[in-house]
């Protein structure tokens, strides 16, 4: 089955209005935010810059992190990731939503790039922590969200590089190559909570899935010690800012790789 490998950047160049709402979690005048149609876990989205007459970035710039980073656009390049962050920060604050409204209780959310990515045109990760999907079928798919791994770069890492001197910056730059970070993702595969190794991936899922209903067990327990300390608080009406995800567009349609 072939893939476009390039559906990314033709998304970023069409108007918000022209994608359905199946496709579009939601959107500001200089990103879009996706669905994932292979989610590797219970909430995957994708944001993705948007290419327009005045967003100062041509295609081939917005490529891919490196790209961005190697056309001497410092300053640019910082307040683009910096504003794909805050994007990001509205997604998350959804699916949290969400997961208290579904299951009771909110786990963590990480939000980073792929070191190298699979698909052009760049895009930031917004993930639940659980990695449980039907779609994280193969080694690569879970080595490439381990998030102590490094082929997983989490946004707030890739910020602080604009913190560095220019020689520590450009090492930063030279080490987003294939050669560097693709070994990564043959690494033995590592539970990322409690580091237990396992040798083939139905076992790792299955633990996976243990961990998380662990986990759930133990936030609801806290979240219900935490209500007997207190009153109950009576419902506020909601706002404009309460956004959550539609259950009705659970089913994504973007064209990630699924090998």
């Amino acid at each position: 089955m072939m893939f476009d490998l390039t559906i990314l950047q033709k998304y970023a160049k069409r108007s918000p209005s022209s994608l359905p709402p199946t496709l579009l979690l939601t959107n500001s005048e200089t990103s879009l935010t996706i669905f994932d149609k292979y989610p590797k876990a219970t909430y995957h989205f994708l944001v993705l810059p948007r290419i327009t007459a005045d967003s100062g970035f041509t295609a081939d710039e917005l490529e891919n992190l490196q790209t961005l980073l190697a056309r001497g656009k410092k300053a640019e390049a910082r307040g683009l990731i910096e504003g794909l962050k805050k994007d990001a920060q509205t997604a998350k604050e959804m699916v949290e939503k969400e997961m208290l409204k579904r299951h009771g209780y909110k786990w963590d959310v990480w939000i980073g790039f792929h070191a190298v990515p699979s698909l052009t045109h760049l895009h930031l990760h917004v993930i639940s922590s659980d990695l449980c999907s039907p779609s994280l079928k193969h080694k690569k798919h879970y080595n490439s969200f381990h998030p102590n791994l490094g082929f997983f770069l989490h946004v707030d890492e890739v910020l602080a590089w604009f913190g560095q001197d220019s020689a520590s910056f450009d090492q930063q730059l030279m080490s987003l190559q294939n050669n560097l970070h693709e070994p990564l993702l043959k690494e033995d595969l590592a539970c990322w909570r409690c580091r237990e190794t396992f040798k083939a991936m139905p076992k790792l899922k299955e633990h996976l899935v243990r961990e998380k209903g662990a986990e759930a067990s133990r936030e609801k327990k806290s979240l219900q010690g935490k209500k007997r300390k207190r009153p109950e608080e009576g419902e506020t009406g909601r706002t404009e800012s309460d956004r959550e995800v539609p259950s009705s567009k659970r089913q994504a349609v973007t064209n990630d790789v699924d090998t």
